[in-house]
């Protein structure tokens, strides 16, 4: 007998389908492959599954690690929901969050992004009258992009031969957009740099300042929340939940502390994992959501690394940004301390979103570049049920890797007196930002915790700490090898470094994985289920 995440089980040595990690890309991938009845074990690292879409309990409350909104999922018939929908057996409940979403401040003005197409229009024009003809071209131009993603996100499904003979195809309208960089992109259409900035105010949600990352990145991130935004009723702990039932009743389960130490490969051919502790397990597929880069860097044997130059593929694409999360628990319940649902985006107003970057890069005591603050509780209409009189919120900043490197050989919560400090000193920078924003609930903060990119780095196994895998470079979305098969027979990958950064699109990676590792028209499917 083994442990679970939530119950005692009875091990098989071989099953359908082995899964390293337990991501919202390994999530979905394996409750499609259990819908197609194939009995598939999930093995997670740590004591808690789920990667980005856990939850954490500290001190009487709760926080979500990775979840804090969601774009179109109210409408049924998205295609969203539906994916949703169909690895949760449809138990998946939804809270909007109302008609702003985003709240974009520079300085001391902010701008609200508001849910529906025209409104969201016509709220950007009464910011910027003079604007009228550039905001409509930008909000097309959105449109236009991820309408061209369709055929270059099948094409990375289709089997090796069939794409090299219409790949190229299929690929070549979404290259006209994705080698532009996000800012070259508006600038074509407007001079208006504080326009320009307030439109990027979400490039914190895939973490490359404007002027390096590919403007398809920025419309896939734009375009998702036009509908506005929403969250997980119960939290995110939901999505592993209602997942996993489907999982278990395939014949499949998640397991917890169970390492994994290398992909077992035989004659080019995937077999199986062997496990830190000895232990091997065996199946016909071997999918990965662990990340292309611990997979290829760590996961696979070093012959087979060499054979197909896989370290060299890693060499065209680079780790995404790190970050810190200061999450806090407050006395009172949501509406007790008058909290929004709207999430906040908080940017200086002397330079452009690059030039905060750098100047923060360069010396950590500068303005930060980013502010993010969310109010998780507030957007779930059942929390006050699981704890009464309570409130949490969680604010982000992006922050170098670099500066927590020394501490990089310390073991989590025993890393010294010197790191504590650096972390206490970010805090109450961040706490600063926050009584600036929301002043009322100065007073009322009764537990806080910092995370830094050592965490991260501890508890995803990513080596930086990155909080997005791959940076979304418009070279990153010309690596034909990021994609579900890989050079090792019947071992595939899934997960965002598949598609793009963020739950939505690692959620559709599942179906891309899926589609590639049983020749079947998985989306099809899904969209007529009902």
């Amino acid at each position: 007998m083994v442990q679970s995440f939530k119950k005692k089980i009875e091990l098989q040595e071989t099953y359908d389908c082995i899964i390293i990690g337990s991501g919202i890309g390994s999530l979905s991938t394996g409750a499609i492959l259990a819908k197609e009845g194939q009995k598939v074990l999930v093995l997670e690292r740590h004591y808690e599954p789920g990667g980005f879409t856990h939850t954490f309990k500290r001190k009487g409350y709760e926080w979500d690690v990775g979840v804090h909104y969601i774009g179109d999922v109210q409408r049924k018939e998205s295609g969203m929901r539906r994916l949703f929908d169909y690895i949760s057996n449809e138990k998946l409940e939804w809270a909007d969050m109302g008609e702003v979403y985003d709240k974009i401040i520079v300085g001391d003005k902010s701008y609200d992004f508001v849910k529906g197409v025209q409104n969201f229009k016509d709220k950007m024009i009464s910011y910027f009258p003079a604007e009228k003809k550039a905001i409509d071209a930008y909000v097309s131009l959105v449109f236009k992009a991820n309408s061209k993603g369709k055929w270059y996100y099948i094409d990375k499904a289709m089997p090796s031969f069939v794409s090299s003979f219409l790949g190229s195809l299929m690929r070549k309208p979404f290259y006209k957009f994705s080698d532009k960089t996000t800012y070259d992109t508006l600038r074509e259409l407007t001079d208006n740099e504080n326009l320009i900035k307030v439109l990027l105010g979400q490039y914190g949600d895939y973490g490359l300042e404007p002027k390096k990352s590919s403007f398809v990145m920025h419309a896939a991130v734009a375009g998702h929340y036009f509908a506005g935004g929403s969250f997980p009723v119960g939290g995110s702990s939901q999505i592993l939940k209602t997942v996993d039932k489907v999982i278990e009743e395939a014949g499949g389960t998640i397991l917890i502390s169970a390492e994994v130490d290398k992909i077992v490969v035989e004659n080019n051919v995937a077999k199986g994992v062997q496990m830190k502790n000895g232990k091997s397990f065996f199946a016909k597929n071997i999918i990965s959501g662990a990340g292309i880069m611990t997979t290829y860097n760590k996961l696979i044997p070093q012959k087979i690394q060499q054979k197909h130059r896989l370290k060299e593929q890693l060499q065209h694409v680079k780790r995404s940004v790190a970050h810190a999360c200061l999450y806090i628990g407050l006395e009172g319940s949501p509406e007790e301390l008058k909290l929004p649902k709207t999430n906040y985006w908080i940017y200086p107003d002397d330079l452009d979103h690059d030039g905060c970057v750098e100047r923060y890069v360069n010396d950590t005591n500068q303005p930060f570049p980013v502010v993010y603050i969310s109010f998780p509780s507030a957007k779930d209409p059942d929390w006050s049920n699981r704890y009464p009189g309570k409130s949490t919120i969680d604010i982000i900043t992006l922050v170098p890797y670099e500066t927590f490197e020394p501490w990089v050989n310390t073991r989590w919560k025993k890393r010294g007196e010197a790191y504590d400090q650096l972390k206490e000193k970010m805090s109450q920078r961040l706490l600063e930002e926050l009584y600036r924003q929301v002043p009322q609930v100065k007073g009322k903060v009764e537990y806080y915790e910092l995370s830094t990119p050592l965490t991260t780095q501890h508890f995803v196994n990513y080596d930086k700490g990155e909080i997005y895998g791959l940076d979304h470079t418009p070279k990153r979305f010309r690596q034909k090898f990021l994609r579900p098969r890989t050079p090792i027979k019947n071992l595939f990958l899934t997960g965002q470094d598949v598609i793009t950064v963020g739950v939505g699109s690692a959620l559709f990676s599942g179906v891309l994985t899926a589609s590639a590792l049983t020749g079947k028209n998985v989306l099809k499917k899904i969209m007529t289920a009902r």
